[in-house]
Order: C-alpha cells, then sequence, then structure tokens
C-alpha cells in the first residue's frame, strides 16, 4: 500500500482498528479547532478579550496544520503492520470522471 491510499480493501482487521482509531483522533483535532475559532470569534466582539481571541485563532490554525500529520503518521503506522500484502495491489484505480 502507498503512503496515504485510501483504498482500505485489503487491510486486515488489526489495520481497520488502527485506522479508525487516527480517525477518531482526527475528528477530535477538527472539534478543538472549530470551538477555538467559534469561541474566538465570539471574543472579537469585547475589546478586553481580543487577545484571548487571538491566541484562540492561533490555536486553531496549528490544530488544522495537525490534521496531515495525523494522515501521515497514520498511513506510516498502517505500512508499518504486517499481514498486507506486500506487492502491488491487485485493485486497479477507478477514475472519478469516468472518461478522457
Amino acid at each position: 500500500m502507498k503512503l496515504l491510499d485510501p483504498r482500505l480493501s485489503d487491510l486486515t482487521p488489526t489495520h481497520i482498528e488502527i485506522a479508525w482509531r487516527y480517525q477518531v483522533v482526527r475528528t477530535l483535532v477538527d472539534f478543538g479547532a472549530a470551538a477555538c475559532f467559534i469561541i474566538g470569534s465570539a471574543f472579537f466582539f469585547f475589546a478586553r478579550t481580543t487577545t484571548a481571541a487571538d491566541w484562540l485563532f492561533l490555536v486553531g490554525s496549528i490544530l488544522f496544520a495537525v490534521k496531515p500529520t495525523i494522515d501521515v503518521a497514520r498511513s506510516m503506522h498502517l505500512n508499518r503492520l504486517p499481514g498486507q500484502s506486500d506487492g502491488p495491489s491487485h485493485h486497479t484505480p477507478t477514475s472519478a470522471g469516468g472518461g478522457s
């Protein structure tokens, strides 16, 4: 399997469990980023909380930057696990566009 390969058809139950755990972490990071941006936006309504709003926007941005890192870590973790076919997959990628 290639790095960041979206196909899950040749994964073992262990691979699926690990992928699910990474997805849970990624979802929690998404919720954290959303909360930072929503609360930060509300803080901009009051002059005395604008500094806190700036920090919340910075934290939310950092959380968004963490998401691709989680994806790469998941892919590398899955590639290290035994049980996957080592050779090229027998599946051929399909084109979403359906033509040339």
